[in-house]
């Protein structure tokens, strides 16, 4: 890596041209004389704190000079830079991406091959608000925001514990994407730990503009074919923190509300906050409702047009699943049309502004599904089934489980019209076919853990809201010994 040299204007230009302070008006460049020295700081501007620059720029002109020596930036940093957060540093690389970062890079004419970084950063941020996607009832109402720092001092502040570790991480690539690894040291796997962080270390991405997901893609090579979430993700600190107390590790990506929860099972989006913001015996009834609910957003419709299909399977007593007039369409193209237009209504809704979003509601659910009925275009049983299966995808909060639960459905109902009752017991076998073989973050762990390898405790505790006195913690959920 290229280091700075002993010569100050050599350096000082290099900076420049490396940041093009002069293309760029947002990056400043400003010289200072100090008695007969001279500084000159290097920083963005919106992303410094301006009061405090400001204070540290009349704190230099009132000093007599910048010392001399070999430590002489250390000891001007100890003695003359009015701040609690400064360091040291010679790395070129380093220079520039703590500059592009908010930092304040400061070079002396008697510091020699060394600079000084204020980390003085004031990032834009928005209000820690509850997330809209993750809400309960009773509980906390902060939620992750997209800058960093305040997101680990969310799991500090509900985490008082000195073993808790937060590892910086930075990517490099064009971006230089800050991360955070958050763990418990006694708790989490020091086998995962050490994986993840090679893992992590050998990423060289070209940019993280999307965040979580992009970051989620470089650990995971997808498999196009295994629509099963790889990761689960939350943007609730008190999750966060409940998962690091159970032996989680948390991945914190920069300019992304989301927190990635890692290692990750499948049974691990049984739960959710709610459960736990209400008595136990209540929390157990939601759960069971939630995980019954959304089960039969996979099954319902698949099931209803298997005896559609074949009559013969359904007994008397329940004939009247059968529609008297199915509509100028076949059954399985109508229930297509149908997910694509719940979908179709989704994406509207995102796009609609907030004072007409009742009205698209209402004219893209009742209007729209009516004159479909009355033209003959779909059947009101289809209309009927989907609409619960729609509600029901709700149920979860997971958007990537819920499409996965999409896709898995509409395969079954595929191979229900070209095989009959053949084709839904191969669609139906596909499903923990697919559970087994889902890659995960840590290669070695079951997807399907607790269930495989078996651990009754853990496993009770997902499907069942425990309380606080019995429920398994630390690496009584996760056993290092029992890894696959």
């Amino acid at each position: 890596m290229d280091r700075l040299s002993q010569n100050y204007r050599d350096n000082a230009r290099l900076l420049s041209a490396l940041l093009a302070a002069d293309e760029s008006f947002d990056l400043i460049e400003r010289r200072l004389s100090v008695g007969r020295d001279e500084l000159t700081l290097f920083f963005v501007d919106g992303l410094v704190k301006d009061g405090l620059i400001q204070r540290v720029l009349q704190f230099f002109l009132g000093r007599d000079g910048l010392g001399s020596g070999r430590e002489a930036a250390e000891a001007f940093s100890r003695s003359q830079v009015p701040h609690v957060n400064v360091e040291i540093a010679s790395d070129v690389e380093r220079l520039i991406t703590a500059a592009l970062s908010g930092v304040t890079v400061v070079l002396g004419s008697s510091f020699g091959n060394e600079a000084i970084l204020i980390v003085a950063r004031s990032y834009p941020a928005r209000s820690t608000d509850e997330p809209q996607s993750d809400r309960v009832m009773q509980g906390a109402r902060d939620g992750f925001v997209e800058t960093l720092l305040f997101n680990v001092a969310l799991i500090r502040r509900r985490i008082r514990d000195p073993d808790l570790r937060a590892k910086h991480l930075n990517l490099g690539g064009r971006a230089r994407t800050d991360c955070a690894l958050l763990y418990i040291e006694g708790r989490a796997d020091p086998a995962f730990l050490s994986r993840l962080t090679k893992r992590l270390a050998a990423l060289r991405p070209d940019s993280l503009t999307l965040g979580y997901e992009s970051l989620a893609e470089l650990l995971i090579p997808r498999r196009w074919f295994n629509p099963f979430p790889k990761i689960r993700v939350t943007e609730r600190p008190d999750c966060a923190a409940a998962h690091l107390a159970e032996g989680s590790v948390i991945l914190l990506c920069d300019t992304s509300p989301q927190a990635m929860i890692l290692p990750t099972g499948i049974f691990d989006f049984l739960q959710e906050s709610q459960d736990f913001y209400l008595p136990p015996l209540t929390g157990s009834y939601l759960r069971f409702v939630r995980m019954l609910t959304f089960l039969l957003s996979l099954v319902l419709t698949p099931l209803w047009y298997l005896f559609v299909s074949c009559p013969w399977l359904l007994p008397e007593s329940l004939a009247f699943l059968i529609p008297e007039e199915q509509g100028h369409f076949p059954i399985l193209l109508q229930l297509f049309l149908v997910e694509f237009a719940v979908d179709g209504l989704k994406l509207a809704s995102m796009n609609t502004p907030d004072l007409l979003a009742n009205s698209m509601s209402v004219v893209g659910g009742l209007v729209l599904g009516d004159l479909a009925v009355k033209v003959g275009w779909r059947s009101g049983e289809v209309i009927f089934y989907m609409a619960i299966v729609a509600v029901a995808g709700f149920t979860q909060q997971n958007h990537e489980l819920g499409y996965a639960f999409k896709f898995l459905r509409l395969a079954i109902m595929t191979l229900t019209a070209l095989f009959s009752w053949v084709g839904f017991l191969v669609g139906v076998a596909l499903i923990p076919v697919l559970l087994v073989t889902n890659a995960s973050v840590d290669g070695r762990r079951s997807y399907l853990y607790p269930l495989i390898p078996f651990n009754g405790r853990a496993l009770l505790s997902l499907f069942f809201r425990l309380p606080k006195s019995k429920m398994p913690t630390g690496r009584a959920r996760r056993p290092r010994g029992k890894e696959r």
